[in-house]
């Protein structure tokens, strides 16, 4: 019996304060095939962005707690990705600036015009949806530098034709790394995508693979040119040697 492959349900995080324009935002939503969760302080806004996954973020400016302009720089820490929609009541060029300067994609002031706010977060959710698409799937070897890595059978051949045989975790770890090639990967993130929510290492644990890393395929472990640290976020993977 053929299964019928289903499409991902989009997930939105909405935090809002107005418990009215709340609900009428989350149906509106709903009612368009989103998965909706919702924050009615910039508190429990950052913490649902820090332990789940999310399509877009709409974020109201003037919200208890903690304003939206700082959730969205503390977001932004970690996540350089996920679009941000802000929702005010200011109109000033100066309000639009610093919410863009935080990291935002857009901008909407109250009061707003339903459809137009379905349509600002059907093209954010698009762009999201397909920047985790255009990722490049790394799938069978992957060379560099002299180096090559066979995500099928674990096996590795490192600096000087060093011969390795790699752990499951392992791949999984350079297969992140290497599909986000150029980017900072989040310590988050890699404890999702690795580890799962399940069981989590310490943060050691991530050091001790990424060090392993540089024994095997950089020149100099002790300058890596390929698997860098980036501080206050995680870890980067060039595949072109950086100084």
């Amino acid at each position: 019996m053929s299964q019928v492959a289903t499409t991902p349900t989009k997930r939105i995080l909405l935090a809002e304060d107005e418990e009215n324009l709340r609900d009428v935002i989350r149906m509106n939503l709903e009612m368009e095939g989103y998965e909706v969760d919702e924050a009615e302080t910039g508190i429990k806004a950052l913490k649902l962005a820090k332990n789940s996954r999310y399509n877009m973020i709409i974020l109201d400016v003037m919200m208890p707690e903690m304003d939206g302009f700082t959730v969205c720089q503390n977001i932004r820490l970690e996540d350089t990705h996920t679009p941000v929609l802000f929702l005010t009541a200011k109109d000033s060029s100066q309000d639009k600036v610093e919410g863009l300067k935080t990291g935002a994609d857009d901008y909407l002031t109250k009061p707003f015009n339903l459809e137009e706010l379905l349509l600002r977060v059907k093209v954010l959710v698009r762009h999201s949806v397909r920047g985790n698409a255009a990722e490049e799937q790394v799938q069978g070897t992957y060379s560099f530098n002299k180096c090559e890595i066979n995500f099928t059978n674990f096996k590795a051949t490192g600096v000087g034709g060093k011969k390795i045989d790699l752990t499951k975790r392992e791949v999984e770890l350079l297969k992140l790394l290497i599909e986000k090639r150029g980017t900072a990967v989040s310590r988050k993130q890699i404890l999702e995508v690795v580890w799962g929510y399940d069981v989590y290492p310490t943060t050691r644990t991530i050091d001790n693979f990424v060090n392993s890393f540089r024994k095997y395929f950089e020149k100099d472990p002790s300058n890596p040119r390929h698997f860098h640290s980036v501080r206050g976020i995680g870890y980067k993977f060039t595949d072109k040697e950086e100084v």
